[in-house]
This record gives C-alpha cells, sequence and structure tokens, in this order.
C-alpha cells in the first residue's frame, strides 16, 4: 500500500487543548506522529491546522436499500457519511426485504461490502417484518455477522415479544435496539402533544408514548441481563427513567439525535414538514433534559437516526409527509457549533460521544484515537472558517433537514479509511 504523510494537522490532547503533529501513515496504519517529521512518503497532505479525529461513528442510519432506493442507495448513503467524517455506520433493517432471516440478512451485508465506501455493519431485526410477535431467530443472525437487534421504525407492542428478544440477544452477547414507542399513545399523531400542536390544529403524539414502553422495557431489561440500547432519546421523563435505570444497574445505553438536541416545537413555524420526524421535536424542557443527559452521562452517544427521503415525500403538509430527516452530513458541524464552540461541551466530550462511545458500547473495531499503531480510519475537520449549508451540495440523495441555510463550523475537509482517502471536500468544488 501507499504511504501518506498529513502535516501540520492539531488532534485533541483533552478538553478542548489541541496539539500540532505529523502524522504517517504505511499499510493503512498510523506508523509516526511528532510534532514534524522528516520523512519520504508518497503524498503528503498539509492539513494547515485542521482538526484531525478519529473516524466518526454513527450507529444508527438508514440507507434504504434494498427496497427503497428512490429515497437513498448503500453508496450514496456511505459518500454521504464520509462527506460528513464518518467511517463506521451501522445500518437500519427496515428494508425490503427486512433482514429477519439469516438469507436476507446476508444480502444485504453483500450489498454493503459491495458498494459501501465506509465500514458498514448491519443491523438484524427482531422479528419479520419488524412487526411479528414471534422473535427471529437471534443466533442464527449474529452467526451470520448481525452487529445487533432492532426493529426501528416501530415499537414492539408486545412484552412477551421483547421479554423473548432481551433473552436471545443476552444469550449472543449483542445489543437490543429499541424504538419505543406504544402505538395506542400514539393515535395518528405528526407532532409533538403540546402547546405548538394545539396551535396549529395538528394531531399530536403523547410523549407517554416514549417513556411508557421505555419503563416497561428497562424493567424487562434488568430481568434478563441484556444489553438494552434506547434509540433517539426525546423526553425530559425518558432521560430521568435511564439515569434510574444505570443507577439500579441496568444495562442500558442510550442514543440522542443532532435535531432533539437543538430544536423543539418551537421552532415549527408553520405546517413544514422539513420538521417532521419520529420521534417527534418535543417541548423546550425536553430539549433542555437531553442536553443535560448528554453532558451528565445518562446518554451515552450522538447517533443522527439519518432518514433520508425524496423530495416529493416531504414537499407536503405534515399530515401527509414522511416522517425523518437527513443529517449524516451536518451532524459533527452542528454539535461541534453549537455544543463544543460555544463552550457547552468540550471537544473530548464529542469524541466520546461520536466515537469512543459508540465503538465500546457496539463492540465495534473502529479506532478510537490518533495514535500510532491504530488503523487510519480519520477525519479532518475545519473547525476555523464558517460554511452555510446547502441543499445542493448534499452527497446524499435526501435534502430533508431543517438546518439548510445555517451557518456552522467544522465542515470536513477530507476522511480517510485505511489510510486511504474515501472524501475529498476539494473534489466538491
Amino acid at each position: 500500500m501507499s504511504s501518506l504523510k498529513i502535516k501540520n494537522a492539531r488532534v485533541v490532547l483533552h478538553d478542548n487543548d489541541l496539539i500540532q503533529t505529523d502524522v504517517v501513515i504505511r499499510d493503512g496504519k498510523i506508523a509516526e506522529m511528532a510534532p514534524t517529521l522528516m520523512v519520504k512518503t508518497d503524498r503528503v497532505i498539509d492539513a494547515k491546522g485542521q482538526l484531525l479525529m478519529p473516524g466518526l461513528v454513527d450507529v444508527h442510519v438508514h440507507f434504504r436499500e434494498p427496497g427503497f432506493e428512490y429515497k437513498e442507495t448503500i453508496k450514496t448513503g456511505s459518500q454521504a457519511s464520509a462527506r460528513g467524517g464518518f467511517t463506521t455506520v451501522l445500518a437500519m433493517p427496515n428494508l425490503n426485504s427486512v433482514p429477519s432471516t439469516v438469507e436476507t440478512f446476508k444480502q444485504v451485508q453483500a450489498l454493503n461490502q459491495q458498494d459501501g465506501v465506509i465500514n458498514i455493519d448491519q443491523y438484524a431485526a427482531i422479528s419479520a417484518g419488524l412487526t411479528s410477535e414471534e422473535v427471529d431467530d437471534i443466533q442464527a443472525l449474529a452467526d451470520a455477522g448481525a452487529v445487533a437487534f432492532t426493529n426501528d421504525g416501530k415499537g414492539v407492542q408486545n412484552a412477551k415479544t421483547m421479554r423473548d428478544a432481551m433473552r436471545a440477544a443476552a444469550s449472543v452477547d449483542r445489543p437490543l435496539v429499541a424504538h419505543v414507542e406504544d402505538e395506542s399513545l400514539i393515535d395518528g399523531g405528526v407532532m409533538n402533544l403540546g402547546q405548538r400542536s394545539a396551535e396549529l390544529e395538528l394531531p399530536g403524539m403523547d410523549p407517554l408514548g416514549e417513556s411508557s414502553q421505555l419503563a416497561r422495557d428497562l424493567v424487562i431489561a434488568k430481568a434478563t441481563g441484556v444489553h438494552y440500547h434506547v434509540a433517539h432519546l426525546s423526553t425530559k421523563e425518558s432521560v430521568n427513567l435511564v439515569r434510574i435505570a444505570k443507577q439500579n444497574g441496568v444495562n442500558v445505553t442510550a442514543e440522542v439525535s443532532p435535531h432533539h438536541l437543538l430544536l423543539d416545537e418551537t421552532d415549527i413555524q408553520g405546517d413544514n414538514a422539513l420538521y417532521k420526524m419520529n420521534p417527534p421535536l418535543r417541548a423546550p424542557q425536553d430539549r433542555m433534559a437531553v442536553i443535560g443527559g448528554l453532558l451528565d452521562g445518562t446518554i451515552d452517544m450522538v447517533a443522527t437516526d439519518h432518514a433520508p427521503h425524496a423530495v416529493e415525500e416531504k414537499d407536503r403538509t405534515f399530515m401527509g409527509a414522511a416522517f425523518g430527516i437527513t443529517g449524516i452530513e451536518t451532524s459533527f458541524q452542528l454539535i461541534y457549533t453549537h455544543l463544543v464552540r460555544s463552550g457547552v461541551a468540550t471537544l473530548e466530550e464529542l469524541t466520546n460521544w461520536m466515537v469512543k462511545n459508540p465503538v465500546a458500547d457496539f463492540n465495534l473495531a473502529a479506532p478510537t484515537k490518533v495514535t500510532v499503531g491504530q488503523t487510519a480510519d480519520l477525519a479532518l475537520f475545519d473547525i476555523d472558517h464558517a460554511h452555510t449549508i446547502s441543499a445542493d451540495e448534499f452527497l446524499s440523495k435526501g435534502v430533508n433537514s431543517p438546518f439548510i441555510g445555517e451557518t456552522i463550523y467544522g465542515q470536513t475537509s477530507m476522511t480517510f479509511l485505511n489510510g486511504e482517502v474515501v472524501y475529498d471536500a476539494a473534489n466538491d468544488k
């Protein structure tokens, strides 16, 4: 393999302290690091003081293939991920066909390996069609390579099904990931049930739909000993439940999406479906609670819930549009700008949320440090210059983001997988 030197990069030492370094990559690994390295390599990249980080990790993306390629493909989704600075992602199973059997799982897995430009680990479904009450053959799917199990997009409505799934996931030492939503409390809602839904005269989704099912699951998780992971936590009550569960020894981890950290229902100024997602944007007190939960360790990581849709599926009213927003190309930038640059959090904490904790909690092989001997999955970010998010720059097929037009810092300059460039912003111009 070729050799590469990245010179004049800055890496995180601790908190927000940065040190300047040169990095030499050989055979896909970091071979040398020092303030100045006078060694010959096949290629030299001048980072010009930009931030060099281990490649980001996202445990919650939707790449839509097979079955919904008009929304996204593995190729476009992975290219968008590389543009966001991500080198490892975990892809959800709400596909057609749903990976509920070894055969369908291996078909998706083969597509990931064939078309992905980054590392893609694949979820298998808990049950057929994401709705069946009969649990899949968890042992066989784990043996086939399933990174974890989830029916994301659907809450598991039957408690016995969830108990059986947790027991099975625990027996193969894989996380059980839950989209917590009691459908009997959603009742056709399209946004959070609250003041804004009343003002807009739109049906609301009761926040109890999330927290009540979460409470059920946490009790079952404690009884089964499974590693239970909560997807896209969004309410104050849910944060409190996870906090208490952790204090009581439940093996629970949780994620929060950038949009639930940075937006709430007061941002919905009209019937604009770019703000329609599930879970919905909650009340301001919920947003403050998830920020607090992230800062105190109740919530372990940031995950995008990248959910691309075709333009015509979002260019509708709240009542007719699809749920979800795209997020993989703006996640680091938004979190850096609003939480780190503003002084709420540190770069070290951001690294924990977007690299170290996902790797540790999901037992992934991805590197977590920029240090000698590590696989050279890396990303360079320009944290010193402002950039305005534009729909026409996305590599994802989905442009359904309420953050378009926002000015941020931390645009990705380059992304490397095993020392090879998989994204270069210079080629976008």
